[in-house]
């Protein structure tokens, strides 16, 4: 909401040297965020100039310019005249004009300087309305006797414009948020600024308006379809003003006014019902009576209803538009609340007009706006909650300004069609403020900042409780914690003190939380970057990824109403979006990517569906249990791909293409960080390379695992089809499982201060045998003296059979208690290999 300074001041007293700053920040204080200042764009010298001299000069071009020699008296600093090249021809020698020097700045950055063209050196501008910001004529320019009237009398060549011209004047720009209809108005900011800074405060509705008669223009309230039980026009005034003149021009104090705060000027009509609508937040609208052939009837739209509104559209009309139109004619007037139609459009011809001031429902225009996709300054207001008892002052303003700009005669006949339901107050206990917002607010403040509000209190027997009317431009006040927030509001937010909270013990982030946190920690420590992507998928891609038909990450949730068609399936894995973020990448010239993602997927368990309770009241227990059921399992997972060099290359040498091997060692750290120990064992599972592909599982205290998750390179035809690089790597784990299994006090074991034995053993396998299986064997046959294990060489030659490879493996042996003697570890070493051997069959080299 634009608020011009000097149109605030009629309503609430400002002091002499306020500023729109000072403004700015007084209304911050009640809760009205600044949105902007607005003050004129001219600067420099724009001085009084008088026409002496007028040359007209036809050009080759076809166009006529005016050579004018012009006295701006001492402002260019010589007192001689100032030649000038103009464009118009509006003006004749005489005349007193507006006249921007070199120097000057325009709106929008239009510097002014002496220039030559059409043959002459133009020192300055005459200056047009649109130039100077002041309107849209840009036929001609600002002839300041016809533009200032008696005003320019008084006026010298060199005098300053900037103050008469009314370019000095501030505009403080408000936001307004949907609970605070009232401030779309300068009535509403004027009162706010009252209670910030305690200044008098005049009321622009407080006019004597005629008592409604029978012999008004006829007005019938037909809502058959009231939305939600609420009736869609509640009170509809209509004043008749015959005689008018509507060719005449808007008042330059008014036009002013209309673009200092936003709005066009266009025609007196509008400009009118745009005034008083500014001014006290009513919207109007005026109708052609010449047009009119029957009562004004409010309902419902009716089937195949069509209506072309003012900016030129038909539009098709839906069951629950709220209409307005002409019950002679059945006629569609307007949209009601929205924007008129033209078949009764006002015009310049124009000389009886029917003043609409009328209450439509709120939720109603709003819906007819959004279905519409049609956002006016009436629907603004009319949705936000307008005041229901300034409608008859409203048009009673508005009717006093068309008798008096246009010429008119006023109607007596009054028409007042007023079905408003009386407003039910709040019982609200004045000890309520202070225990929500905990300052001690004495029943005296309360009392004193309720009524300031505009609210009614009745005092209830004997207790702390009032009850409380709130104004009937308040809507948004329906319950306690609502009145406490006005407390709060206008007794100042300063006043409330700020407590940070002592946590109780044993409060703070869960351990799935802290778990989450460090596993991205470690992930970004090792140069991998966080993502995240929107969860919504199509079913080509359970296609793209090559999932079997049957699979069980195919069964995915499917939304009712999704952002897209094309995706309207809830993912049940990570690496169905995150390939996405990495194709991205690459695709953008970033060719070295490794990027993961921690967030949750969908496992929709059966096809139950949650039932839809209503909005009355807290559905019951049984209620609730059935939706808590039919919520889907929403797992955490972790996802990495990578595509690339991992390790770089440059003056120092060739680098290295992230591989299989990376992706599980980031695995591998992910639950090494968590304290979970895991192994990894050969396994085949889309989208991963059959043969390039491990799952790891996590290894308990007894001997039991669990699956944590699966991670190698991609297929290639996977890769192909998501338009990855070739031999991109990926992994996805399961984070509920890693929490499951780190969710225990990690005991440290103590450091042997005994020395360390090691064996080296080399066995030989059928190459179709993974090394984790034989390091698997090994460990178990070892027993609890094997401190480690390390698989250090992997041989596949000429010195052994072809279908089979070596693998050599490094174990070491300690005790806490003793140095080991060369039997035991003998013993421990023979007993792995015997454990191998019975296994997978391998067969130590060498022995």
């Amino acid at each position: 909401m634009r608020v011009p300074v000097e149109w605030l001041g009629e309503y609430v007293a400002l002091p002499e040297d306020v500023t729109g700053e000072r403004i700015a920040a007084d209304l911050v204080r009640v809760g009205l965020e600044e949105e902007a200042l607005h003050g004129s764009e001219v600067t420099g010298p724009l001085v009084v100039g008088r026409v002496l001299e007028l040359t007209k000069e036809p050009q080759r071009n076809g166009k006529t310019i005016s050579w004018c020699r012009v006295d701006v008296g001492a402002a260019n600093g010589t007192g001689e005249p100032q030649g000038i090249v103009c464009g118009a021809h509006n003006f004749v020698e005489g005349d007193l004009v507006a006249v921007i020097l070199p120097g000057g700045v325009l709106p929008g950055g239009f510097e002014i300087s002496a220039r030559k063209t059409y043959g002459h050196v133009s020192a300055g501008m005459i200056c047009s309305s649109r130039e100077l910001g002041l309107g849209d004529d840009h036929e001609g320019i600002i002839v300041l006797t016809e533009h200032l009237g008696e005003q320019a009398v008084h006026l010298e060549p060199g005098q300053d414009l900037i103050g008469v011209l009314g370019l000095d004047r501030e505009v403080v720009e408000v936001n307004v948020t949907p609970d605070r209809g009232y401030c779309f108005s300068l009535r509403g900011i004027a009162r706010e600024y009252s209670h910030s800074t305690g200044a008098a405060f005049t009321d622009p509705a407080d006019l004597p308006v005629p008592p409604a008669t029978t012999g008004g223009y006829a007005v019938r309230l037909a809502d058959e379809s009231p939305l939600s039980g609420v009736e869609g026009c509640d009170r509809y005034v209509a004043r008749v003003v015959q005689g008018l003149d509507l060719s005449r021009l808007t008042p330059r104090w008014m036009s002013t006014r209309l673009l200092e705060a936003g709005m066009r000027p266009i025609s007196l009509a509008v400009d009118v019902t745009n005034y008083v609508m500014l001014a006290l937040g009513q919207p109007l609208h005026a109708f052609d009576l010449a047009r009119l052939s029957g009562p004004v009837v409010v309902r419902r739209a009716r089937p195949a209803e069509t209506l072309r509104t003012l900016d030129d559209v038909t539009r098709t009309l839906d069951a629950e538009d709220l209409l307005v139109t002409d019950g002679g004619s059945d006629t569609v007037l307007a949209l009601a609340g929205v924007m008129g139609g033209e078949s009764s459009e006002v015009s310049a011809g124009t000389t009886d007009v029917l003043v609409e001031s009328a209450h439509f429902d709120a939720r109603t225009v709003a819906r007819t706006s959004r279905r519409h996709r049609l956002s006016t300054e009436a629907s603004k207001r009319f949705e936000r909650g307008v005041d229901p008892d300034v409608t008859a002052v409203a048009a009673q303003l508005a009717v006093d300004l068309l008798v008096e700009i246009g010429g008119g005669t006023a109607d007596p006949e009054v028409t007042d069609v007023d079905h408003r339901v009386a407003r039910a107050p709040v019982v609200f206990d004045l000890d309520l403020p202070a225990r929500y917002v905990g300052v001690d607010y004495t029943h005296e403040r309360v009392r004193e900042v309720l009524t300031e509000i505009g609210c009614s209190l009745t005092d209830q027997d004997a207790s702390d409780r009032v009850s409380v009317l709130p104004p009937s431009w308040r809507p948004d006040l329906t319950d306690g914690p609502t009145l406490v927030e006005e407390v709060a509001r206008i007794d100042g937010y300063d006043r409330i003190p700020s407590v940070v909270p002592s946590p109780t013990g044993g409060r703070g982030l869960t351990h799935a939380q802290r778990l989450r946190r460090v596993v991205a920690s470690v992930l970004a420590g090792q140069g991998l970057s966080e993502v995240l992507t929107y969860p919504f998928v199509g079913q080509d891609r359970f296609d793209e990824l090559g999932l079997p038909l049957d699979d069980e990450r195919r069964r995915a949730l499917a939304l009712a109403n999704p952002l897209s068609d094309e995706a309207p399936l809830m993912r049940t894995e990570l690496l169905q979006t995150l390939p996405e973020a990495l194709r991205r990448n690459v695709s953008r010239g970033t060719r070295d990517v490794a990027v993961f993602e921690i967030d949750t997927v969908t496992r929709p368990v059966d096809d139950r569906a949650a039932p839809v309770p209503g909005v009355g009241a807290r559905p019951d227990d049984a209620t609730l249990a059935t939706i808590r059921s039919a919520v889907p399992h929403q797992p955490w997972h972790l996802a990495l791909v990578a595509a690339g060099e991992s390790d770089r290359s440059g003056w120092w040498g060739a680098g290295r293409a992230a591989d299989a091997a990376d992706v599980v060692a980031w695995a591998r750290s992910v639950a090494e960080a968590a304290g979970v120990p895991v192994r990894a064992v050969p396994a085949e599972r889309a989208p991963w390379h059959p043969g390039r592909c491990v799952a790891l599982r996590v290894v308990t205290p007894d001997g039991e695992d669990g699956l944590l998750g699966h991670a190698g390179e991609l297929h290639p035809k996977v890769a192909q089809r998501l338009g990855l690089p070739e031999r991109t790597v990926a992994a996805e784990l399961d984070l509920d499982v890693l929490v499951t299994a780190s969710d225990r006090r990690v005991q440290a074991s103590p450091i042997s201060t005994h020395p360390a034995a090691t064996s080296d053993v080399a066995l030989t396998v059928p190459r179709s045998v993974h090394h984790s299986t034989v390091e698997s064997a090994l460990l178990e046959g070892a027993g609890e003296l094997l401190e480690s294990i390390l698989l250090f060489d992997v041989y596949r030659g000429d010195q052994i059979e072809e279908h089979e490879k070596s693998l050599a493996f490094r174990l070491t042996f300690r005790a806490h208690d003793r140095t080991l003697r060369t039997e035991e570890v003998n013993a421990a070493r023979d007993a792995a290999i015997a454990r191998a051997a019975a296994l997978t069959g391998a067969v130590q080299r060498g022995a």
